[in-house]
């Protein structure tokens, strides 16, 4: 087994003030340790994320919220299914984003992120996030430029709020080359059990490849703070995502030592008929 400092590896944290650029990251760098003791260490990342977990649902006075960002197949679902399969559901929630409602797109471009934000005690997942008002709408020109250009700082401030009401947050940007996505959206075409995910209009995406690029440059660059650091995850091998984002999530519970909290009687006090 490789040493605590070796479970994140190759991950990149974006420091705050840092410049930082997606080309300088190859999407396809892995660790020295072989893929079988990586899945390995996964695994037993998965057990131990499960046993904090369980604790921080018990203490009930902090949150963490795990926020997975990336481009079409970077793999988003395979990351909750390895990180957090093992986890038991009720202390775990998973919000998927989609192309907002009419009600949604009737409030403030945070509204519907806030109200799903995970209680205290629980893990929540986000799959993409308020990060698609940068990024999408940004790119589709989906909103005036100087709307998009103030999200930046609402959106730090709204992470702000949240680290202070005690909700941990993690986020992960899962970075796969252009030439890895084309291998998998030929999978999902001749695959019967993935054709479910493949979106004809991903393919409309793939063009704005470039412009995406630099939409998530800017984003790692003006939305990382101390209190919610972005962390780039070279994603091109399916086993280094899951190794670096594992190994993240449970340094960060460890780090918050959840505790169980002691009860009000004495154990001696009862007599079970």
């Amino acid at each position: 087994m490789k040493s605590k400092q070796e479970w994140s590896e190759p991950a990149v944290m974006v420091k705050p003030g840092s410049k930082i650029h997606l080309k300088d990251i190859d999407p396809a760098t892995a660790p020295a340790l072989g893929k079988e003791e990586a899945k390995a260490i996964v695994a037993e990342n998965a057990k131990v994320i499960d046993e904090l977990q369980n604790r921080l649902y018990a203490e009930r006075r902090r949150a963490l919220l795990v926020i997975l960002q990336g481009t079409d197949s970077s793999g988003k679902d395979g990351t909750i299914r390895a990180v957090f399969n093992t986890t038991g559901p009720i202390g775990v929630q998973v919000t998927p984003f989609k192309a907002p409602t009419p009600e949604e797109l009737a409030h403030d471009f945070l509204w519907r992120v806030h109200k799903v934000v995970p209680l205290k005690g629980l893990i929540g997942i986000f799959n993409r996030s308020h990060y698609e008002d940068v990024l999408i709408v940004k790119v589709k020109q989906l909103a005036p430029a100087e709307e998009i250009e103030r999200r930046y700082e609402q959106i730090n401030r709204f992470e702000q709020h949240l680290a202070q009401s005690g909700t941990v947050i993690l986020k992960f940007m899962l970075h796969i080359s252009k030439e890895e996505q084309k291998e998998r959206f030929k999978e999902r075409l001749i695959k019967r059990e993935k054709q479910w995910k493949f979106n004809p209009s991903d393919l409309d995406d793939r063009k704005l490849w470039d412009d995406y690029q630099a939409a998530y440059e800017t984003m790692l660059n003006r939305c990382t703070s101390e209190h919610a650091p972005w962390h780039v995850i070279p994603a091109d091998r399916n086993w280094v995502r899951n190794l670096s984002i594992s190994g993240i999530v449970r340094q960060t519970l460890e780090d918050l030592k959840p505790q169980y909290p002691k009860p009000e009687w004495k154990p001696s006090d009862f007599v079970i008929p």
